[in-house]
């Protein structure tokens, strides 16, 4: 029980940071945007990036649309996986670690949204790439951070020298 208590020290306050953020702000877009209404803050920005309320009741990046019941429960199947498996990692695995922490943050923002509305608020729209938001930039984070962790592992494992027997006088 120990492990378990120790290893969450770590998990659960970044994920409860970034699904607090993610509700936060979807629920101030939810407060002061009409549905598909846009805001720019600033008229410079606006062939770059706006703010707009829109629904998504598929998965990241509009995918998948009217297939809420299933990503709920994928969510929970998730969520239970990261939960169980979390303490395993050694703790020196920082990226292993971190990866589930943000895919765990994204899963559960997403699932409060999908439990209580029926849909996602997803707000942020870049140039003409599908409107996400916090919980979806924590899922591909995620993902990112995961690569990136594999990537250092891989080329620590190829700077290793490698024992050879054919060097060594006989």
């Amino acid at each position: 029980m120990k492990k378990y208590l120790k290893a969450y020290t770590f998990l659960l306050p970044i994920a409860i940071f970034l699904v607090a953020l993610d509700q936060l702000t979807k629920t101030w877009i939810r407060n002061n945007l009409a549905f598909n209404e846009l805001w720019m803050p600033w008229e410079w920005l606006a062939p770059y990036a706006r703010l707009v309320n829109w629904h998504n009741t598929g998965a990241a990046f509009g995918i998948f649309q009217g297939m809420n019941g299933i990503f709920v429960a994928l969510a929970f199947v998730i969520i239970t996986l990261i939960l169980i498996y979390f303490p395993m990692i050694p703790e020196n695995d920082f990226f292993f670690r971190l990866a589930l922490t943000l895919q765990m943050a994204g899963a559960v923002g997403n699932l409060i949204d999908r439990l209580y509305r029926g849909f996602v608020t997803d707000f942020i729209s870049v140039g003409r790439f599908p409107v996400f938001n916090i919980a979806d930039s924590c899922i591909t984070m995620g993902v990112v951070v995961l690569l990136v962790g594999m990537w250092i592992e891989e080329r620590k494992s190829q700077d290793e020298p490698i024992f050879d027997d054919s060097s060594e006088p006989i």
